[in-house]
């Protein structure tokens, strides 16, 4: 079992962000699992980023959270809102 786009709008699915990728966060225990869920997760065009085992699960949820009230309450919009994990 893998957890993942749970924090992603459906709307953003089919979304670019021009030359940007959004990131879809992934947890799991079964390494095999992760994999696939990983390769699916670049194949709509997001980047994946491993989130680490099962217990992260909970993690997950209140950034969901975070972009339901976003889009709800703050007047963000779906596609147009996601979230991105920026590294150097």
């Amino acid at each position: 079992m893998v957890k993942t786009l749970n924090h992603v709008y459906a709307e953003v699915l089919g979304a670019r962000f021009r030359d940007e990728k959004a990131t879809v966060f992934y947890c799991g225990d079964d390494s095999a699992a992760k994999q696939a869920a990983a390769e699916l997760i670049r194949d709509l065009g997001f980047d994946a980023v491993d989130a680490g085992d099962l217990t992260n699960a909970r993690y997950l949820e209140p950034l969901a959270q975070l972009l339901v009230n976003l889009v709800r309450v703050q007047g963000y919009k779906p596609p147009d809102t996601a979230y991105q994990l920026l590294r150097r």
